[in-house]
Order: structure tokens, then C-alpha cells, then sequence
């Protein structure tokens, strides 16, 4: 029988989700929503060393942004519960045992003095220490040891770990989803540290595969950081008898600077002036960081941009909503190099995303920005604002310096326009022009329009020269939206008002 697909994600709370861990979030999620599966999220806390208060909060809201609803998890509860790995320590030393007495792991007794006495004698013959087959059986292990020094060392209180015992010289052969067929030889790999008394807690390495077993984990998708573990991990299950049901792997491209080279970092975002965490965050010590939410972005046009960071959909379309994400992603297509992260790309996605709201939606954030600057208007008019300048805008908070001349009248000119505009019979012409206005009975922008170029025409005047001094009068400057629905929204009253500012504070013109 066909096991149901079940994915996790497994972060550790060591401090902001970075960009590229919300799209292994975000990869897990879909794949599992495509097959009709779970989404698990395990937060794997066992490094009490790196342990951050806030970041697990940070982990959880993040997701929620994005709209990654979780099916199993820490809030969320599930057959597997707790799915906090320090709530599950008493579950991992019976496992690391299991190990040992199988022949498949066993008891170190070494010193961090002792380990680093051996890596700097290594060192001084031009070697690298590795503690591996050649070296185990000469130094305080269980291998060596006799089980009743080992138990008389343990019942002392002497600090211990259990490492895997990796086999000498053996090709481990690994199918990942993404890369292919993998060979690895076992001489090129230690023997990993599983279990520690000093903290009674497991390593990742334990952790993640006795709860991917027990969880019944069917796929790991994770980053490509962790390929050089997965001779480690398959040996692992193999130990355990659970070969036959070990998940299949997927292993992520990484995140790459905008230059191409080198995994994307904090210090790229600080330096390039992106954010490369999904929420602001500022550390226990008050250390601060961007977030795509606080710095403007959309969560669909964050997550649409994320997606396609190593994925390829195999044709043009670039905007999917998270429905066409879950429809068409595939492993099949996601790519085995690192991809690229490109700034002014992301800030694409959001404009389009921007420009295709619903003005309401878009209404409801501008009216905060307003008030802010102490601005209180009509919805409705806001909303027509909001329709007229979107096509223009990348984030919201754009909209406030492409439309202020909508609530306020300028009180001061744009130098090269009036230069350039403001001279010669153009002051005048603007003063008959105020004359019409002033005597028409329907002020929208559908009667204003044919009727100021009826009269431009059969005065035989240059609309460029009178439409732009008009603008100047309207908005300050001599770029906008169509003047005629400015005129149409701020009204007769207030269009007359402000030629007269203009023919006042400027003058009649030469």
C-alpha cells in the first residue's frame, strides 16, 4: 500500500529564519499539499549552546505570513506529539543504547583537552585528526575499554558520548530526488557524536532520524548544506533495521548573493539595503534586521519570488498564486545549482502584485499612511487615488509621493519646470484658461478634457505649453496622472484656488 506522503520542517531556533529556510518551508508545503499529504513542523531545539528566546515565535509567525498552514506542530498538536525535540530527550538515549548494543555505536570517554591534544599533534605532522576507524580502538571508548571499566567510568559521573561506528572502507550508495545516484566511501567519513550526557541530549543527527522514523517522515526536503550527512543518515537507518522505510531525499539548491557567488548572508542585505529575513527581527542583545513584511512586501508577491528561487516551472508564467504553486511544483524541476537572489527582481514581483489588488484592499492600507500625515479623506475618493497611481507604485507606502497634491495644494514650484513653462504668454494664457473653468457647468474629467482642448485648438495655442503650466499650478511639477481626473477629485473650488496661488506666487510672466 502507497504510504501517505507526510513532509516536515525541522528549523532550529537559533535565531531569524532566513529567506532560504522559508523556501524549504515553502518547497515541503507545496510538495506535500500536491500529494494530498502533511506538513509537520518539528522545532529541533537540541543545541541548548545556540538556543535564542524569540526565535521560535519568530519561526512560527514567519510561516503564518506566508501562508504555510502547519498540519502537525508545536501549536497545532498531532498523533506524534511533542514536537519540540527537548520535550523528547527521554526518547533518544534509548535509541543511542540500542546502538550500542547492536555493535553499531559506542561509548567515548575523551576530553575536549584530549581531543584537542590529538588534533594539534596531527597537526604538527601536516595531518588532519579524524576521529574514525583508525584511531577508535587506541583511545578511551568502549571499543577498547572493558564493559566493566566503561560502567565504572558512567557510574562516576564521567562525561561521555556515543558516536556511530562508521564501517571502514565501505561505498555507500544514495539516490537523492534532486542530484541522482550518490557514492560516497565510508573512509572519508567520522565517526559523528549521536548522544552527550553533559546535556542528556541528542545531536541533530540521532534527533533527525528517530523522529523522521517515528513521525513517519515519507520525503526529506531539505538544504543543500546537508548532502554531506546523508551517508551518515542512510547508514543510520540501515543500523536501525528501517532501511525499508526511510524517507526519499531531496536536497535544495542553495541561495546565492546577487553577484552569483557565495551563499546569500545577513551581511549581503545590510550591505545592498534588502532584507533577507521574512519579518524584522531584533536579537535578545538588540541587534535589529529588515523583514520583507515591515519593509513593504506583499506575503503572496514574498512567497511567488521565493518559489522561483531554484524552481522552474518550465514555461513564462512568472506570477502564481499558492494554489497554481501547490497545482504545478515538482521536484523534477528544481535545479541542482545555486540560484541566484536578485533585489530589484523581488521588488518586481511586488509591484505586479500591487497593481493587480483590488483598490479597496489597497485603500485600507493607504489610509493608515494618510493619517500619518495628518491627512483624513473620503474612502471612496482614496480608493479612485489609489486606481489612478497604482500602475506607478512598487509598495504601498509609495503612493503618499505620488498623490500628496491630492489632499494638499503645493506650496512651492518645481525650478526647471517653472523655467521651462512658466515664461513668454503661458501665464496668461493660464488666467483665460481659469475663466473656462470657472464657467463650466460639469466638472469631470470626461467634459473637462474636450472642452479645454476645444479651446486650446480654436485659440490655435500649444497644448504641450498650456497643458504642463497647468500642471505646475496643480501638482508643483510637471509630471502626473491625467490632470483632468486631478481637477475632477480636488474639485472646481480647489482647481481654481490653486491657479491663483500660481498667478500669485509666481507671477503674470513676461
Amino acid at each position: 500500500m502507497e504510504r501517505r506522503v507526510r513532509v516536515r520542517f525541522a528549523p532550529s531556533p537559533t535565531g531569524p529564519l532566513h529567506m532560504g529556510g522559508v523556501r524549504t518551508a515553502l518547497y515541503n508545503y507545496l510538495f506535500a499539499r500536491q500529494h494530498g499529504g502533511d506538513f509537520i513542523l518539528r522545532i529541533e531545539d537540541t543545541d541548548s549552546q545556540r538556543f535564542v528566546p524569540g526565535a521560535e515565535a519568530y519561526i512560527l509567525e514567519s510561516l503564518k505570513w506566508c501562508g504555510i498552514t502547519i498540519d502537525e506542530g508545536v501549536n497545532e498538536g498531532g498523533p506524534h506529539a511533542p514536537y519540540r525535540q527537548s520535550e523528547r530527550r527521554e526518547i533518544y538515549l534509548k535509541y543511542a543504547l540500542d546502538l550500542v548494543a547492536a555493535g553499531q555505536a559506542y561509548y567515548a570517554f575523551d576530553t575536549p583537552a584530549e581531543l584537542d591534544a590529538l588534533r594539534a599533534e596531527c597537526e604538527a605532522r601536516g595531518e588532519t585528526f579524524s576521529y574514525n576507524h583508525a584511531v577508535r580502538e587506541t583511545l578511551a571508548t568502549s571499543l577498547r575499554l572493558t564493559p566493566d571499566e566503561v560502567q565504572t567510568r558512567i557510574d562516576r559521573g564521567d562525561q561521555w558520548v556515543i558516536r556511530f561506528r562508521m564501517p571502514a572502507g565501505e561505498e555507500v550508495h544514495m539516490h537523492d530526488l534532486i542530484r541522482g545516484d550518490v557514492t560516497v566511501n565510508t573512509a572519508t567519513l567520522d565517526d559523528k557524536v549521536l548522544y552527550k550526557s553533559a546535556d542528556s541530549l541528542p545531536t541533530y543527527h540521532l534527533a533527525n532520524i528517530v523522529d523522521d522514523h517515528l513521525m513517519e517522515i515519507t520525503h526529506v526536503i531539505r538544504g543543500e548544506e546537508w548532502l554531506p550527512s546523508l551517508p551518515l543518515h542512510y547508514l543510520l537507518y540501515r543500523a536501525f533495521g528501517w532501511s525499508d522505510t526511510q524517507p526519499a531525499f531531496a536536497h535544495l539548491p542553495l541561495l546565492l548573493k546577487p553577484t552569483g557567488k557565495g551563499k546569500l548572508s545577513k551581511r549581503d542585505g545590510d550591505k545592498m539595503g534588502f532584507p533577507v529575513f521574512p519579518l524584522a527581527w531584533t536579537s535578545p542583545e538588540g541587534e535589529t534586521a529588515h523583514g520583507y513584511r515591515e519593509d513593504g512586501y506583499f506575503a503572496e508577491a514574498f512567497v511567488n519570488m521565493l518559489a522561483l528561487l531554484g524552481w522552474n516551472p518550465g514555461t513564462e508564467q512568472e506570477i502564481f498564486s499558492m494554489d497554481q504553486l501547490i497545482a504545478q511544483f515538482s521536484l523534477e524541476r528544481v535545479g541542482k545549482s545555486g540560484a541566484r537572489f536578485n533585489p530589484e527582481k523581488a521588488r518586481w514581483f511586488n509591484a505586479q502584485y500591487l497593481r493587480h489588488k483590488d483598490n479597496n484592499e489597497l485603500t485600507a492600507l493607504f489610509l493608515p499612511i494618510l493619517a500619518g500625515h495628518g491627512v483624513t479623506a473620503d474612502p471612496q475618493t482614496v480608493a479612485r487615488i489609489v486606481g489612478l497611481l497604482k500602475e506607478r507604485a512598487t509598495f504601498v507606502r509609495d503612493l503618499w509621493d505620488l498623490s500628496w497634491f491630492f489632499f494638499r495644494a503645493p506650496e512651492e514650484y518645481d525650478a526647471k519646470g517653472v523655467q521651462k513653462f512658466w515664461k513668454g504668454d503661458n501665464p496668461a494664457r493660464l488666467t483665460e484658461l481659469r475663466s473656462l473653468l470657472a464657467g463650466l457647468d460639469d466638472f469631470t474629467a470626461t467634459a473637462l478634457e474636450p472642452a479645454v482642448h476645444d479651446w486650446v485648438v480654436t485659440n490655435g495655442y500649444s497644448m504641450g505649453q498650456v497643458m504642463n503650466t497647468f500642471r505646475l499650478t496643480m501638482v508643483g511639477q510637471s509630471s502626473g496622472p491625467a490632470i483632468f481626473d486631478i481637477c475632477e477629485i480636488i474639485g472646481r473650488d480647489e482647481t481654481l484656488a490653486r491657479i491663483d496661488r500660481a498667478l500669485a506666487q509666481l507671477g503674470q510672466g513676461a
